[in-house]
């Protein structure tokens, strides 16, 4: 009799559905990790939140993309830089609890009553996940000549270890040379509007470097993403279009 074999797909992708939190309906991608479920919620811009079992997630949440009163509480709140579509003190006031954690970089620190500062570099571990802040910042763009819209050294973008999977989330930058050090990533969040980050071209380049299984453009306004899944057509990388203008 002939044996079969079993193939594990690195990421196991169930299903895309839409999720209600009172009046408001979000995308939502759900994956099945070796350590539990792991639920993607697509708020809007640069604003995500995840869920992995019982743990909730958000990820620069600003209040013009959500109503955060509706949304559930954090155990973790990540913030990659200091930019008023990305830092929200009033959105986080709304789903601190007992024991949230806050993780930002150092500028926001000072908009933040308790918060935990990464730097580029640093890794921590936090219950069930791994943390690492890395470079996000503007090489090309500037608001004028030796000032770019994102310095190196200031924001954050963030790697997160969950159940054995790597997710990128890139916080406001370029194509950068670091990312040529960044292994293994399983889910790759690029963000993707000029003049702030990246041109489809140069977001085709960083998935390129990256690699990523799964990859979400996000923080795009009204850029062409059909631009950035024909720049990667052919490749092995699943482009995925959420509702992240």
């Amino acid at each position: 009799m002939r044996k079969l074999k079993l193939i594990h797909l690195l990421i196991i992708f169930i299903f895309t559905a839409n999720m209600n939190y009172g009046q408001q309906v979000f995308e939502k991608d759900v994956f099945e990790t070796d350590g539990g479920t792991l639920e993607l919620w697509f708020i809007g811009h640069g604003t995500l939140m995840f869920k992995y079992n019982d743990m909730v997630i958000h990820i620069d949440p600003v209040s013009r993309e959500a109503d955060y009163s509706e949304l559930p509480d954090a155990d973790l709140i990540l913030i990659t830089h200091e930019h008023g579509d990305h830092l929200d003190p009033g959105a986080i006031k709304k789903i601190l609890k007992d024991g949230t954690e806050i993780i930002c970089n150092k500028a926001s620190s000072s908009a933040l009553d308790d918060c935990r500062v990464m730097t580029n570099g640093d890794k921590i571990d936090l219950e069930d996940i791994s943390i690492e802040a890395v470079p996000a910042y503007n090489i090309e763009h500037e608001r004028s000549p030796g000032n770019p819209f994102h310095p190196k050294g200031v924001g954050n973008g963030y790697i997160l270890g969950i159940g054995g999977k790597r997710i990128y989330i890139a916080g406001d930058t370029e194509n950068i040379p670091e990312m040529s050090s960044f292994r293994n990533i399983d889910i790759a969040f690029l963000p993707m509007n000029l003049p702030y980050t990246m041109s489809p071209e140069m977001a085709a380049d960083a998935a390129m470097i990256i690699k990523p299984d799964i990859l979400y453009p996000y923080h795009f306004g009204s850029t062409d993403t059909g631009e950035l899944v024909k720049l990667l057509k052919g490749t092995d990388i699943d482009v995925r279009i959420r509702k992240l203008q």
